[in-house]
């Protein structure tokens, strides 16, 4: 048996801001990383390219508002950052 990965441990190092602040981009990192594990069964964001997170944040976000959207890409650019990588989204 495998154990879940710990995005709370992923970002960790990265997460700064008020609790609410850090608990909206724990939520919104998991909701993205069970959407990138279910859709191309890539279990740790180590195993990410940036077309999945640019997927996730094109189409699994096309119904949300404007400012739902840009909650995410803030969370996508920790996650980025956390992974040391110098893929840029655009909205």
């Amino acid at each position: 048996m495998t154990k879940a990965f710990d995005m709370e441990m992923f970002l960790g190092g990265v997460l700064t801001g008020s609790h609410a602040t850090r608990q909206r981009h724990l939520r919104q990192a998991k909701i993205i990383h069970a959407a990138i594990a279910e859709r191309w069964q890539r279990e740790t964001p180590w195993g990410w390219k940036r077309k999945h997170l640019a997927w996730f944040l094109k189409h699994r976000l096309k119904q949300r508002s404007e400012e739902t959207r840009y909650y995410y890409l803030l969370t996508a650019r920790l996650i980025t950052w956390r992974l040391e990588m110098p893929w840029v989204f655009d909205l």
